[in-house]
C-alpha cells in the first residue's frame, strides 16, 4: 500500500485568492506534547487505526473511498470515541483537501458562509477541494441544515457530519439524500487495549518516555471498562500513568486503572433513540418469557435515569397487550406496582418494577384481546355510520318506544344457559368475529366458555326457528 498523507492538512484556510503553501499552520501539525493523550495519539494512516473492521476492513467501502480519493458528502453515526473526526481527516487527506472542522455546538452559520467563501477562492486559486468536517451535526436546526444544502448540491465542498445520534431523526430529509451514511460501532474491548498497549508504548506521541509498564489485568480492564470508547480509555490511561508515577511504581496496576475510569455512566438519552431501543428490549424480553432479561433491561433504564412512571405505564401496557386473558390477574399487579413505586418513590419502589416485570414475564402469554381490538377498531373505521340494531336501542320515552327503540329485546338472564338468540352487532356485520382466544393460561378456559357461549346461541336460534314454523298455519 502507498504510504498515507498526514491526517490533517491545511486546516485553516487562507481567506485570500491567492496559492496556498504547502506548508501547515501549527494546527494541521496536530497537537503538541501538552495535549491529552487522546489527541495525540489520534491515527495518521489507515495502517495505525485500530476498530471498525466492516468499514475499513479490505475491501470494504470506507477503505475504498479512502485508497481512491473519491469522496462524496458523507455522515459518521457512531458513538463517542470510535474514530468518527479520525477518518474524516484520512478522507481529506487522501483527497488532498484543506480541511475546516467545525463544531455544531459552538459555530453558526455566519462561519459557514466564510468558510463557503474561502473554499471558492481556494478552489479558483489552487483548485483544491475543501472537507467542511461538522461534528455533532444533529445539533444543527432544520433551517441550519437546509442552508448547507445548495452548497453539497453543487459540490463547493465535501461534507463530512459526525453524530451520536440516529441520523433518520436528527438530519433533515433532504440532506440525508445527498449524504451517504456509515454507522460506527462501539471498539471491541481488546481493539482498545491495543490501542492503550500502544499508546504506553509510543515515545514519540505516547507515553514511552514514562517507561511504565502496564499489569494485563489492567490493560483488560481499561479495555472492556470503556465501552468502546477509545478516548475515555486513553484518558484514564493518562491518569492511571500519572497515579502510578506519583506511587513511584514501574507498572500501572488495576487499582490505578479504577482510580482513573471512576463511575461508568450508562449510555441513554431519555429521547433519543438508545432509549427506544431499550424499552423495546424490555418489552420483547417480556414478551418472550425472558425473566433475566427484563430485569436487566429494567435495570439498565432505571440507571440511565429513566423516569420510573414512565417504565411503570409502558409495563401495565405490556400486561394488556401481551398478556391479556391468559392471566387476567397481570393487569392487576401492574397496577399495583405502579401504585407502589408512587407510594415509595426510588429505590425502594423500583423493587415493584422489577416484581411486575418478572411476573409479566413468567405469566402465559395472549395477544387475543390486543388483536382482537384491533380488529374491532378497523371495523368500526370502516363502518361508522352503521346504525345500531333497533332491539338493543335504548328507549327511555313513549316516542322512542313508539318508534320500535328496543322492540323484540330478549332479556338474556331470562333466557335458557343465560344466551339470546340474537345478534348484538350491526346487520352488515353479523356474525363478525374478532376475538380468538389462545389455549394458554386462563385463556384457555375464555375459550371453552366463549365456544360454550357461542354453542348455545346457535341452539337457541334453531330452536327459535323451529317454533315459528311449527306456529305456521
Amino acid at each position: 500500500m502507498t504510504d498515507e498523507p498526514s491526517l490533517f492538512p491545511g486546516m485553516e484556510p487562507p481567506a485570500e485568492p491567492r496559492a496556498e503553501p504547502r506548508a501547515e499552520s501549527a494546527d494541521a501539525r496536530g497537537p503538541d506534547a501538552h495535549s491529552p493523550l487522546a489527541a495525540r495519539m489520534r491515527p495518521r494512516t489507515l495502517e495505525e487505526f485500530v476498530g471498525q473492521p466492516k468499514l475499513v476492513g479490505e475491501g470494504r467501502p470506507l477503505r475504498q473511498l479512502i485508497e481512491t480519493g473519491r469522496v462524496p458528502s458523507l455522515i459518521f453515526w457512531g458513538p463517542p470515541g470510535t474514530g468518527k473526526t479520525t477518518l474524516a481527516g484520512m478522507l481529506a487527506g487522501r483527497m488532498e483537501a484543506a480541511f475546516v472542522p467545525f463544531s455544531a455546538v459552538t459555530d453558526g452559520i455566519p462561519r459557514v458562509r466564510r468558510v463557503l467563501e474561502e473554499a471558492k477562492a481556494r478552489r479558483a486559486a489552487t483548485r483544491r477541494g475543501t472537507v467542511l468536517f461538522v461534528d455533532e451535526i444533529h445539533r444543527f436546526n432544520r433551517a441550519q441544515q437546509d442552508a448547507l444544502l445548495p452548497h453539497v448540491e453543487r459540490g463547493a465542498v465535501t461534507l463530512i457530519g459526525a453524530t451520536t445520534e440516529n441520523p433518520s431523526f436528527e438530519v433533515v430529509g433532504p440532506l440525508l439524500s445527498r449524504t451517504r451514511v456509515f454507522v460506527l460501532e462501539p471498539l471491541a474491548p481488546e481493539d482498545v487495549a491495543e490501542i492503550c498497549a500502544r499508546a504506553l508504548r509510543d515515545g514519540e506521541r505516547g507515553l514511552g518516555a514514562t517507561g511504565l509498564d502496564i499489569d494485563e489485568d489492567a490493560l483488560t480492564r481499561l479495555g472492556t471498562e470503556s465501552d468502546g470508547d477509545a478516548r475515555r480509555a486513553l484518558n484514564a490511561l493518562e491518569t492511571a500513568a500519572d497515579l502510578a508515577a506519583a506511587d513511584g511504581v514501574p507498572a500501572i496496576s488495576v487499582d490505578h486503572v479504577a482510580a482513573a475510569l471512576q463511575k461508568r455512566f450508562a449510555r441513554y438519552d431519555k429521547s433519543g433513540e438508545e432509549h427506544f431501543n431499550l424499552i423495546s428490549a424490555l418489552h420483547k424480553a417480556v414478551r418472550g418469557s425472558d425473566a433475566d432479561a427484563a430485569l436487566y433491561w429494567l435495570a439498565r433504564m432505571l440507571d440511565g435515569g429513566e423516569d420510573p412512571m414512565y417504565l411503570a405505564r409502558r409495563i401495565v401496557r405490556m400486561a394488556a397487550e401481551d398478556i391479556g386473558l391468559a392471566d387476567p390477574g397481570a393487569l392487576a399487579v401492574t397496577i399495583a406496582a405502579r401504585d407502589a413505586y408512587h407510594f415509595l418513590g426510588s429505590p425502594e419502589g423500583d423493587l415493584a418494577l422489577a416484581q411486575a416485570v418478572t411476573y409479566l414475564a413468567l405469566a402465559p402469554k395472549s395477544n387475543a384481546v390486543y388483536r382482537g381490538f384491533g380488529g374491532a377498531a378497523r371495523a368500526a373505521r370502516e363502518t361508522p355510520a352503521e346504525p345500531v340494531p333497533f332491539h338493543i336501542r335504548n328507549a327511555p320515552t313513549r316516542l322512542m318506544k313508539e318508534l320500535g327503540y328496543g322492540s323484540g329485546y330478549r332479556y338474556d338472564h331470562d333466557e335458557e344457559d343465560g344466551v339470546a338468540a340474537q345478534s348484538y352487532l350491526p346487520d352488515s356485520l353479523r356474525g363478525s368475529r374478532w376475538y380468538h382466544p389462545v389455549a394458554r393460561g386462563w385463556e384457555a378456559e375464555a375459550r371453552r366458555r366463549l365456544d360454550a357461549i357461542r354453542a348455545s346461541r346457535t341452539r337457541a336460534a334453531g330452536a327459535e326457528t323451529t317454533e315459528e314454523k311449527r306456529s305456521k298455519p
